[in-house]
């Protein structure tokens, strides 16, 4: 499968302003693949065409997850200072042909906002202009999940919550391989946060979330989970490895 995110080159930079950010995962119907080739191709075709349109409008990056869950095969990140943008991908994608052998079995919708505990933890020298623009790296893979804390959470006093900020940043910083991308739902869709970290080492990853999980912030975490691990590739490539090619054997 062919590694790469795609272009993000479509979607002109407008700072102090919020983007909408959009993950969308996608099962196609099995049947699909009993199809014939030719009608196949015909609508990867088409479905690959739209995305990259899309993607010279906004930041729009595609992903495999073919054999890493059982219940979704590609995923779509999507970003936006447009909301009604969301809904037309959506709505071109899914009104292309192969479009009607897709299902959604999670989809996730957030915004950037600024972060107060970054923003404390750093100190003056914190980079707050930054935190409205999320800036992907190339990464080969990328981990996704929606979280909720309790509502014991907001309850607590500022300082203290601070403090377990510090130690969770802290503990972050020492996986210098990881790189996260914080985005907030509140209001918006059943989550409070959408996480989605980046990293070409999937045993980092690992290792950092088994650290976090004894920090105090995790005892205070309702629901991190479903969670996907998410294979860079293009938007034929995502495609492609839902049902990669075999030659014919030779008699």
């Amino acid at each position: 499968m062919d590694q790469g995110n795609g272009h993000d080159s479509g979607m002109i930079h407008q700072p102090g302003r919020r983007q909408f950010v959009k993950y969308t995962f996608y099962r196609a119907d099995p049947v699909w693949r009993r199809q014939e080739s030719a009608a196949r191709e015909r609508q990867i075709a088409e479905f690959v065409d739209v995305v990259e349109g899309w993607q010279r409008r906004n930041m729009v990056r595609c992903f495999s997850t073919a054999g890493l869950r059982g219940d979704v095969d590609f995923m779509i990140w999507q970003v936006s200072y447009e909301l009604d943008d969301i809904q037309e991908m959506a709505g071109d994608l899914l009104g292309t042909e192969l479009g009607g052998w897709l299902t959604t079995p999670h989809s996730y919708l957030a915004m950037t906002k600024h972060s107060t505990y970054v923003e404390k933890y750093a100190g003056p020298s914190g980079d707050r202009s930054t935190r409205l623009s999320l800036a992907p790296g190339n990464a080969k893979y990328l981990f996704v999940y929606p979280m909720t804390k309790v509502r014991e959470w907001y309850g607590i006093g500022p300082e203290e919550r601070q403090e377990a900020m510090n130690q969770h940043i802290a503990t972050g910083a020492t996986y210098p391989t990881v790189k996260i991308n914080t985005t907030y739902s509140f209001g918006l869709d059943d989550q409070e946060f959408v996480v989605a970290f980046e990293s070409d080492e999937p045993a980092d990853f690992l290792d950092l979330v088994q650290e976090l999980r004894g920090s105090i912030s995790s005892a205070y975490t309702a629901s991190d989970v479903p969670v996907f691990t998410c294979r860079a590739t293009t938007a034929e490539g995502m495609l492609r490895a839902i049902a990669r090619f075999r030659a014919p054997a030779l008699a």
